[in-house]
This record gives structure tokens, sequence and C-alpha cells, in this order.
């Protein structure tokens, strides 16, 4: 178990305008017959949505999700402050309600190198090949030759080809500028479906990962039509000397236990809160070690070479997602300052504490530990569809 952190320690989970927004989740809940809910967060305290919607996936498909959580009464089951005191790191109490990911059906998608500072650092991953005491030389190589314009880039442009074959001819092209300034984003699975953790919970490194950071980002929730319906924060854990190895062991780097968190909530689209309104979030992040290190970046979403709605569209071009998916935006941050020895470069301890947060998304708090040793997962689909059939909620819509 890890050590506990005290809740007033952690910048707030609640976004800056509060409980404005329509502002949903998953929350475990306590009784004779415990399980995941669908809640539903406001000033009246935190509401059981199963009743009508025994998953979030079953939310979303409704033609205004928001205004069906606002429209559906459901049962108090505490409030707001005290599922967000139970759901800090550490501080699981029995017998009360605490935060899960938000999303249960939905497939969990990522989009890699959106943004140009991250497409220059995955270059500098692969020529590498994982060492980061060879990152620092490498970098300064790499931004000589394609310099800091690549953000001005539309990719797949003419601008962008031409760049492309200038980079050829200098023998710099790689797998990963082909993505970031080629005509096809790259979108992957970065984990299985109900295997994300939440807010609170561990978040897994694997053991012999050397060279590792968090991926502040902001997650689109998107229904089974393609409709992007709200939004939430993630951290994609990244682990750069698996992945520098090989661009084949992306699977490797990016896909394990505990690897994935989603949270703390969903923020639907309403009146209040749209898609512009995540074009133009900032995302912070805070990294706060066992030995007094501290260190800060930023995600700002203006900056990102590809519009949300064409990665929606391109993970739709040839695969349908009955259940819908969650949608990994990719992130600006990409940390270089060195923690330990000099060339160095980043990585994580064990105890690291990750906060990320946006104004209008909360924040998500999670604790590094390592893959192997983090909590197990173990509530898959099965269990999922027996506990809710144990609770009488099959014969609900799923």
């Amino acid at each position: 178990m890890t050590a506990s952190a005290d809740p007033q320690a952690l910048d707030p989970i609640l976004p800056d305008d509060a409980l404005a927004g329509t502002l949903v989740g998953r929350a475990w809940l306590p009784g004779d017959l415990p399980g995941p809910a669908v809640v539903a967060l406001r000033a009246e305290g935190v509401f059981d949505l199963s009743e009508r919607f025994a998953t979030m996936s079953t939310l979303l498909e409704e033609a205004d999700p928001a205004a069906a959580a606002r429209a559906t009464p459901g049962r108090r089951v505490c409030g707001v402050e005290e599922l967000i005191a139970n759901s800090a790191p550490g501080t699981r109490a029995e017998g009360q309600a605490f935060l899960l990911a938000p999303c249960d059906l939905q497939v969990v998608k990522a989009a890699g190198v959106t943004f140009a500072t991250s497409l220059v650092e995955r270059v500098i991953e692969e020529q590498a090949r994982g060492d980061a005491s060879r990152a620092q030389a490498l970098r300064a190589q790499v931004l000589e030759l394609v310099g800091a314009n690549l953000a001005d880039i539309v990719p797949g442009s003419p601008k962008a080809m031409a760049v492309k074959a200038l980079l050829q001819e200098k023998g710099l092209w790689s797998q990963y500028l082909e993505v970031g300034i080629g005509p096809d984003a790259e979108v992957f699975t970065k984990a299985p479906v109900l295997a994300s953790v939440g807010t609170g919970e561990d978040i897994g490194i694997r053991a012999d990962s050397s060279w590792n950071n968090p991926e502040p980002e902001v997650v689109l929730a998107v229904n089974s039509r393609g409709e992007i319906v709200g939004a939430a924060l993630g951290n994609d854990v990244n682990l750069r000397d698996i992945e520098g190895r090989s661009a084949l062991l992306l699977g490797k780097a990016k896909d394990n236990n505990a690897s994935c968190a989603i949270g703390p909530f969903i923020r639907l689209f309403d009146a209040g809160f749209t898609l512009d309104d995540v074009r133009r979030e900032t995302v912070h992040l805070r990294v706060r070690g066992p030995e007094g290190y501290e260190l800060r970046g930023i995600n700002t979403m203006a900056s990102i070479s590809r519009d949300p709605q064409d990665l929606v569209a391109q993970t739709l071009a040839a695969h349908q997602y009955p259940d819908g998916f969650m949608l990994f935006l990719g992130t600006l941050f990409a940390p270089i300052e060195d923690r330990d020895q000099p060339g160095g470069g980043f990585t994580h301890k064990l105890g690291d504490l990750v906060t990320i947060r946006s104004a209008r998304l909360g924040a998500l708090h999670n604790r590094v530990m390592h893959s192997e040793t983090a909590p197990p997962w173990r509530f898959g689909l099965r269990a999922l569809i027996n506990n809710l059939a144990a609770r009488g909620l099959l014969g609900r819509q799923l």
C-alpha cells in the first residue's frame, strides 16, 4: 500500500467552476452488493444513475448525454467532498465510495506525435535507441536540422511534404516524422476495456524501464456515432527507453498493468462547455518526488498540430466502435531536465505523486508504482456483467 496523501495538500479535484458543469463519472459503491456505478456530481451530492444507465457507455449514447444526466434524479450516495476525500492516493476507507476511471465499455485509444515538441523528442528516442545518456547531444543535432518551425506545419500539407523530402535527403527521416507531419495520424490502442485506473489509484511503470515520464493529456469521450460528447484528463505513461529501442515495442511500452489513468470524471458538453473549450484548454503537470524533487510542465491544446475532430475521424476511418471510445489527444510535454546525474534527463521514481490538472476538467492524482507490484487488474468484462446481474441491473440498457 502506498503512503497516504493529505487531500488538503492536493490540487482540487473539481474544476475551477466547481460543480457548474455536467460532471459524470464512475464510482465503486459499498453495500451488501458492492460494485461500480455511473454517478453524477451535483451541488446536492453524488447521485447513482445506475437505475437508468447501467454503464457509462449507455449514457454517452443518449442524443444529449448532458441533458440526460441532469434529467435523471438518481439515488444520493454521499456528499461530493466525502467522495473526493476518499479518492485521494492511499486514502481508501472501507465502506465508502471512491472514484474509478470514468469509462467502462469504451475502447481506450491514443493519438501519438500530435505536437511538434513531442515529435522532436520521439525522433531523439529513436536515434538514441532508448539510451537517455545520448539524448542531450542528439537533441541539439536534431533541432539544428529540423528547427523549431514544425509547429507551423499542417500535417499532410504541401509544405509538410517539402519538409519530409528535405529530411529524407539529410538522412533524418523516421517513422515519428511520418506520423507527425505526414497525412496519417498515429492512433493506437492504449489499454484494454476496463483496465484504466482512476484518480487516487497507483499508476504503473515497468520495473525494467529506466527512462520514462508522464504524459498529461486531454481525453475525448466519443460515442458509437463518432460524436464527441465530453472530455476528461489522462496520463498516457511513456516508457521512453523501451519504445526508443524500436517502435515495434510500442505495445510493451504503452500497455501494462495500471499504465493508463483517466479521470477524475467526464465533463459532458453542454451550453457552458464545448469542443472549442477543449481546443483552448491548458493542462498542467506536477510531479512531486519522495526525495523532495518537483517537476512542472504544461500541455497547451492550442499548440496541437492535428485538430481533435480530425483525430476522431481518423480513428473511425476504417473501424467501428459500437460501445464508443476514449481518445487521448497527445501531449506537448516532454521533460528534458536532469533529475539525477547531468545528461540523464528525467525519469520517474517509485512514490512520485503525479498531478494532472486543468481549469475545466479538474485534477487527476496518481502515485507511481511498478506495474508488476501495483494492484493487479482483475475486474474485467465477465466480472462487470456478473456484478450487474447480481445487482439486478442487467434488465436495464447496457
